[in-house]
Formats: C-alpha cells, sequence, structure tokens
C-alpha cells in the first residue's frame, strides 16, 4: 500500500514524497482513512512507529477547507512535555510546507506575548502542553469552543505526569461535537476507563500487542552492586566496550542523578550533555541540537526523553536505573531500534531491583537475559569502606568537618597527656569547676613552671602550639589601663 491509496490530497502527498517517504507504517495505514473520515480513533501502537504522521498527515487534508480566526484554534493537539510539542510543529512545517496554515506552540519557557500574538492572528493548528493552555485560558487570551478536530497524544504520558484533571478540564471547554483522536503506547485499566470517556463509538486501531518492545532492539541486563560509584564504574565500562557504539542515551530516575552522572562522564573524558524537567526551554533544546548533530554523542537524561525525541539514528540505550515504571521501560528502550534500524538496551540492575525487573519482564511478555555474570556472582561491595574514606574526606574538606577533626584530635590529645592517677589534679578541677576560690600559687612557681604547664593549669588541656601562645604573661590590666579607672572618685 501507498500513501497515494489513503486519500490524501495532492499537496500533501507532495510533501510526503519530498520528505523520502513512500510506504506508509501499519498505524498510518489503518488509522489514516478514518480519520479522514470525521471518526474517532483510539490508536495503540509502540512508540517509533509513526503515531505521530498517523494524525498530522490526515489533519493537513482535512484543513485545507476553511480559515482560522482570531484565538479560536481549529485543531488542538495536546502533548504531555515540550519536546514532544517541539517535534510535532516540525512534522507541521515539513509536510504543510505546500500550504498556508497557521501553527501555534504553547509550551512553558517561552513568552507569554509572542505566543499570545500568533493566537490573536489565528490559528489553523494549536499545540500546547496542558499546563500553558490553560495558563492562557484563564487569562481570557483563548477560545476552545471553535476546536473540531482534538488530538490527545501519548495519552499513557499524560497518567504519569498527572495531567488527566487537565485534560477532562480542556475537554469540557472544547465542543461536545468533535472528533477525537486518542493515541498511546500502552493501555492500563485508568487509560482505558479515560478513553470511554473521552472517545465517542471509537475505532480502535491496534498495530502490536500493548506495551512490547520492538523486536530490532537488543536488550540485557547487567549486574552492579548498588552503589552509585560502582553502577558508574559498570556504565563506563559499558560504553567503552560498546564497539558500534554512535549516540547513546542515558536514563535516570531522578534528576540530581542526571546532574551527578553528566559530571561524572565528562570528568572521565565523555561528551555527554544533560536533559531534565528543571532546565529552562532554551537550555533544554541547545542540549537536544547539540546530541542530534553529534557535537556531544552521549545524552544523560530522565524520562522527560523518554517519548518525543525522533533520532533515527541512536545506536544504544543505557538504564542507569531501573524505571520505577514498568512502561516507561518500553518508552526509554524505544528510543533506539526506530524505522526498522538495530539497536541495544543495557540495564544497570543491583540486588535490590528484583521486583522492578520482574514488572518489567511481565509487561513485555519476555525475559532480559543477563550479559556476563548475575547477581549471585557478583563480590561483596565495599561500600561501606569507601563510603567512610568519603565522609572522611569530606569533613576535611569543609569547614564544619575541619572543626569537627581538630576538636576530637584535641579530645584525643588531651586523653593521651592527662595524668591517670593525680588525685590532686582532679581535686583542683572540680573545685575550679564548682566555683570554690583555689590558691594562688607564688609567681615564682609560676615563673619557674614551663609554658605549657602553665597553660594546662590554666586552661585544663594540653601544651599550645607556637601560632597560639599569646606572649608573655600579663598580670591585671598591664600597662593599658583606662582612663576613667584613673580619675579620682567622688565622694
Amino acid at each position: 500500500m501507498s500513501f497515494a491509496e489513503l486519500g490524501l490530497s495532492e499537496k500533501v502527498l507532495t510533501a510526503v514524497t519530498a520528505a523520502g517517504y513512500s510506504t506508509p507504517t501499519p498505524i498510518q495505514a489503518q488509522a489514516i482513512p478514518h480519520v479522514l473520515a470525521r471518526k474517532d480513533v483510539l490508536g495503540i501502537a509502540q512508540t517509533g512507529t509513526g503515531k505521530t504522521a498517523a494524525f498530522t498527515l490526515p489533519m493537513l487534508t482535512i484543513l485545507e477547507s476553511g480559515r482560522a480566526r482570531a484565538r479560536m484554534p481549529r485543531t488542538l493537539i495536546l502533548e504531555p512535555t515540550r519536546e514532544l510539542a517541539a517535534q510535532v510543529e516540525e512534522n507541521f512545517t515539513r509536510y504543510g510546507a505546500n500550504q498556508k496554515l497557521s501553527v501555534a506552540l504553547l509550551i512553558g519557557g517561552v513568552s507569554f506575548g509572542d505566543q499570545d500574538a500568533k493566537i490573536t492572528r489565528g490559528v489553523d493548528v494549536l499545540i500546547a502542553t496542558p499546563g500553558r493552555l490553560l495558563d492562557h485560558v484563564e487569562r481570557g487570551k483563548l477560545l476552545l469552543t471553535g476546536v473540531e478536530l482534538l488530538v490527545i497524544d501519548e495519552a499513557d504520558r499524560m497518567l504519569d505526569m498527572g495531567f488527566i484533571p487537565d485534560i477532562e478540564r480542556i475537554c469540557k471547554l472544547v465542543p461536545f461535537t468533535r472528533q477525537t483522536l486518542f493515541f498511546t503506547a500502552t493501555m492500563p485499566p485508568e487509560i482505558t476507563r479515560i478513553s470511554e470517556q473521552f472517545l465517542h463509538n471509537p475505532v480502535r486501531v491496534e498495530v502490536s500487542r500493548p506495551a512490547t518492545a520492538a523486536t530490532t532492539i537488543t536488550q540485557r541486563l547487567i549486574a552492579s552492586n548498588s552503589q552509585d560509584f560502582e553502577k558508574r564504574e559498570t556504565l563506563r565500562r559499558l560504553i567503552k566496550g560498546a564497539t558500534d557504539l554512535q549516540n547513546a542515551i542515558v536514563f535516570c530516575n531522578r534528576k540530581r542523578d542526571v546532574a551527578t552522572l553528566h559530571r561524572s562522564l565528562q570528568r572521565h573524558g565523555f561528551p555527554a550533555v544533560a536533559l531534565h524537567g528543571d532546565m529552562d526551554q532554551y537550555a533544554r533544546m541547545a542540549a537536544l541540537e547539540s546530541f542530534r548533530t553529534g557535537e556531544n554523542p552521549i545524552l544523560v537524561a530522565s524520562d522527560v526523553a523518554a517519548r518525543g525525541l525522533d533520532i533515527p539514528a541512536v545506536s544504544h540505550v543505557f538504564n542507569f536505573d531501573v524505571p520505577t515504571h514498568a512502561e516507561d521501560y518500553v518508552h526509554r528502550i524505544g528510543r533506539t531500534g526506530r524505522a526498522g534500524r538495530l539497536g541495544a538496551a543495557f540495564t544497570i540492575v543491583t540486588r535490590h531491583d528484583d521486583k522492578l525487573v520482574s514488572a518489567v519482564e511481565k509487561l513485555i511478555g519476555q525475559t532480559i537475559a543477563f550479559e556476563g555474570p548475575g547477581l549471585d556472582a557478583l563480590p561483596p561491595s565495599e561500600a561501606r569502606e569507601e563510603r567512610r574514606g568519603r565522609r572522611d574526606r569530606d569533613d576535611k574538606r569543609s569547614p564544619r568537618g575541619r572543626g569537627r577533626s581538630e576538636r576530637s584530635s584535641r579530645t584525643e590529645r588531651v586523653e593521651a597527656e592527662a595524668p591517670q592517677a593525680d588525685a590532686p589534679a582532679k581535686s583542683t578541677d572540680s573545685a575550679r569547676h564548682s566555683g570554690r576560690h583555689q590558691p594562688v600559687r607564688p609567681d615564682s612557681e609560676v615563673a619557674a613552671a614551663p609554658a605549657g604547664s602553665r597553660d594546662s593549669a590554666r586552661r585544663g588541656r594540653g601544651p599550645r602550639t607556637r601560632d597560639e601562645d599569646d606572649g608573655p604573661q600579663v598580670k591585671g590590666l598591664g600597662d593599658h589601663v583606662p582612663a576613667f579607672l584613673l580619675r579620682p572618685a567622688r565622694v
């Protein structure tokens, strides 16, 4: 089957041919005719199968007739992340090159003024993340009563990110007679409930079993001890040992681990960039561009990059952490092995990850083999000694740590130098602490006693060091008597 048999317009077919595509993917071949027939569609397909073009191409054909009105977009596409929204905009720009359609992108990290200006002129296609879209609606800058077609993309990711309440609110703002396209890679029970709520007699298009990994991806588990520095060493060994590595994405569960791992790879000479949700939009786009061009072929990212990255040539995916949600594993490894290419996915596993790995294997319906020795063959971890050594080094480097080290060493010195059985000294010390007056020794005894002994008697600790010496002993105020003390008292 070719694109010409799907009912697309001539302008769209010309743009598709110019982009170098001649045969539609299974999801495109099944979904496009139903979208052109103005039916609701529930599309289920694993990542990397061309879901974006499955709704982009028929939307361009539908939008050839009609015109946009100010502040009232004709179609609305909801995406969970900024990167995926920007990628959909690129698809409309590529395939809509022969049409004069206006496209607006509403995402965070961009000025409200520029977005308001585009909406005011009128847009045919509005691509937005739920939060920023509702911000414009609440400010009175946007009306959704003219939306003819609503697309909810990556619905399972919307669920994971907590956007479902926002989606429900948006669906109440668009007309009830709209056409709805609902695309997802997995179908947990909650997504099934939501699809029944949003769609009206939908056509179900399913080209693969939900939550399956592409057969072009080689999956392996790598055993490692649970300490982060040992996992980082395992990752570096994997990267160095991959002979066919062109570029790679390294996934972490937490944002702070992304930053730590990024710095570690850079210190060891690996060209890497970082990407996570706390970065501003300019930094995120710059990092992605650096990765796409090959300037930095290693991308350390959180799950914000698990979807929306259309980089067909990614050769390897490394899971530094086993994902907490099993569905995220499918999307992570789906960044490689796209468009029929071969890919490799390696997951670093510790003894604490048994349940997470079992959940992943149950979801994808296959057992993932270990590469090299398994967890049972791991040597005992020496993490406790290493952690203690790092803590001692940190104490020496930090001001608070230096204070603790000096106090502890001073205490040890006093205990070593203190007499073990000196009853008079003990009684003198206890009397001094109790506040009772002690007889003062003659000056001759004080003068005859060594400086360290005088200081020990006065301070109750060991001899003072040279840099702590404050000169000869001063009696009373010495030569520095204040003038007001020399004036005669008035009677």
